[in-house]
């Protein structure tokens, strides 16, 4: 896509109600629960939802948390998700198992620090980060924009503004770009579960706002209604949970860029910061995004590799797409002086050991704003004086 100059693309975001956000929601709860009774718990957590029903199993170690404890916080989760439904609801209807277990002594024994040791990463593998400037967030713009109309949406729902709209939506965003910038939007999709007492013309109605509000409208001259898709296929009544099994870390490009970067395939949700799958991703975007907002260049790709148990990235990849080769080499040198790249690096530079992540599992980890909680801290643009030349 970088070679192209003229091109349409496209992005999708989930709501928070989409089946596989629920489970990500409640494996990044479980994480939360964790990291507040222990700052460095251990937690891998996959969640499973399907009618009246919802599994957790993955591996723990940390304090004691009782399984009626654990059980209570998920039916928590689904209350303030907004379901109450004849196949998914917080109630009883909805059982609930919970199949935690201690953590592997062998994954345990590559990731602990010993001696002079330092503590390992959590698992191989490949994470990337990205940043430009076609947005004030510094994300790319169809993602961005896919994501604040199902926000909008499920503010406006939860405080009784937007009637007949149920939890479960999607929404998919195409921009025309020219010369590389995005100049306007070609198509855009919503689809959301209603109630079953509107029709779609009603449906139409309720939703066409959030379009206008989410979009600037400098994006939208010129915008052929025809390419206004709601519900497409008609009636969306069952949805959630009851109408599709979830699982967590199904949405793993959503929660990223939306495709306009790669991805190296680990989903974040129900993992605690030592795994790298989702500290080293917040790392790299925390990298890309000082060095556009540096302006050194106009967006920034970086690869981080790791190795179980080895602490620092086996390789640092940057692209700024613009084929300066020695700018290239300038941004990689002043990565290597100025960031630990570690696990323990990562977590003590971004203060990732809190209880911070169950917010992060809808609407992106990304382009959200740093919260003094520390939510968030990887969206901080603290950094942008080490790429100045």
């Amino acid at each position: 896509m970088s070679n192209l100059k003229n091109y349409l693309f496209t992005s999708e975001s989930v709501s928070e109600g989409h089946p596989d956000k629920v489970s990500d929601r409640i494996s990044d709860m479980v994480v939360d629960s964790y990291l507040s009774s222990d700052p460095f718990s251990r937690v891998a957590c996959e969640t499973l939802t399907t009618t009246n029903k919802v599994v957790l199993a993955g591996e723990i170690r940390g304090p004691e948390i009782s399984k009626d404890e654990i059980i209570q916080k998920v039916r928590n989760c689904i209350k303030d998700i907004g379901y109450d439904q004849k196949g998914f609801t917080w109630r009883d209807a909805t059982k609930i198992e919970c199949h935690l277990h201690a953590q592997s002594a062998d994954i345990a024994m590559g990731v602990d620090s010993s001696g002079n040791k330092d503590e390992g990463a959590g698992d191989q593998g490949i994470m990337f980060g990205y940043a430009c400037n076609e947005t004030d967030i510094l994300m790319p713009a169809p993602i961005h924009y896919s994501h604040k109309i199902l926000r909008l949406m499920a503010e406006d729902r939860k405080s009784g503004k937007l009637k007949n709209i149920e939890p479960d939506s999607k929404s998919q965003v195409t921009f025309e770009y020219v010369d590389g910038k995005p100049t306007r939007v070609k198509s855009l999709v919503i689809s959301s579960q209603h109630a079953p007492d509107v029709d779609q013309a009603q449906v139409r109605d309720l939703l066409r706002p959030y379009m206008l509000k989410s979009i600037p409208k400098n994006f939208l001259e010129g915008f052929d209604e025809n390419e206004f898709y709601v519900n497409p296929t008609g009636n969306f009544v069952i949805g959630g949970p009851d109408g599709d099994c979830g699982l967590t870390g199904r949405k793993i490009i959503v929660d990223t860029y939306g495709g306009a970067a790669p991805h190296g395939g680990g989903a974040f949700s129900g993992k605690d910061p030592t795994k790298v799958d989702r500290s080293a991703a917040y790392a790299a975007r925390y990298i890309a995004k000082n060095v556009v907002a540096s302006k050194i260049a106009d967006k920034c790709l970086i690869q981080l590799s790791y190795a179980i148990g080895v602490s620092k990235p086996l390789s640092i990849y940057v692209d700024l797409f613009d084929n300066d080769l020695d700018k290239n080499k300038f941004v990689v040198e002043k990565i290597k002086e100025n960031f630990d790249l570690s696990p323990r690096g990562i977590r003590e530079m971004l203060n990732l050991n809190k209880p911070i992540y169950e917010k992060t599992a809808a609407y992106g980890h990304f382009g959200r704003s740093p919260e003094a909680n520390g939510s968030f801290s990887w969206e901080k643009t603290d950094k942008i004086q080490f790429f100045f030349k």
